[in-house]
This record gives C-alpha cells, sequence and structure tokens, in this order.
C-alpha cells in the first residue's frame, strides 16, 4: 500500500475539489485535521492541514503554487478517461500547466490543484 501527504491549507474545499473528480474518503482515517482520499484498494491520499502536516517534519513546508516538490502520475483505462478526469478538474478549479501529450504509446494530461500539487494523468497502451 502507498499513503502518500498533502499538505492543503482548506481540507473542506480540498475534499468538495476532489469528490467532484469522483474520489471518496475513508470516514475512519478522515476528521478536522485530515482526509484519507482512496484512489484505489491500495493507493490513498492524506490530504492534510498544513498545522497538522508541520508535525510530521521539522522542515519548511514548500508552497506548491511556488515550486514543484512531486508530481503524482495516476493511470486512467483509456484516453477518454484522461480527457475526461482532467476536465472535470478543470472545471472544479484546477488549472492545466502544460498542454496534452501524446507519445503514441503513452497519452498524458496534467492538473494542478487548489494547493498546486501536480498531478498527471496518463494512458498506456502498453505498445511502444
Amino acid at each position: 500500500m502507498i499513503f502518500v501527504n498533502l499538505p492543503v491549507r482548506d481540507l473542506e474545499a480540498s475534499k468538495t475539489f476532489f469528490g467532484a473528480l469522483g474520489y471518496t474518503f475513508n470516514p475512519t482515517f478522515t476528521d478536522d485535521n485530515a482526509a484519507c482520499m482512496i484512489i484505489s484498494d491500495s493507493i490513498f491520499v492524506m490530504l492534510l492541514v498544513e498545522s497538522f502536516f508541520a508535525g510530521f517534519t521539522t522542515r519548511p513546508i514548500s508552497d506548491a503554487r511556488q515550486q514543484t516538490e512531486v508530481i503524482t502520475c495516476l493511470s486512467a483505462t483509456s484516453r477518454t478517461a484522461v480527457d475526461a478526469l482532467v476536465d472535470t478538474a478543470l472545471k472544479a478549479g484546477a488549472s492545466e500547466p502544460m498542454p496534452a501529450r501524446d507519445y503514441g504509446f503513452m497519452y498524458q494530461r496534467g492538473f494542478q490543484d487548489l494547493d498546486g500539487h501536480l498531478w498527471e494523468i496518463a494512458h498506456m497502451d502498453g505498445q511502444p
């Protein structure tokens, strides 16, 4: 299993944003400080209020709207699914930092969420 931890400024706004993309949250691990977003049976994103996130590190929290700290890439079942998810993110308030990229065997688009975190959505055909 993997748990990606991301700091957020407004937990409710982030939950609303990712809920609009179709993601759900595990209520057992969700409270006023954190929300456990379910990506799959083995992938979860912990959205942590910045002050709570700060309790897990002695280093400064980067402002993802100013610097890139990570790009999280998720796979999609088709090119149409890539476009649908990114288009939904844009309608929910995300921005698209780069145009779509088509490498033949892989198609990807990305979005920047409300806190500036970068997400890539990719479909791989499996053929070079």
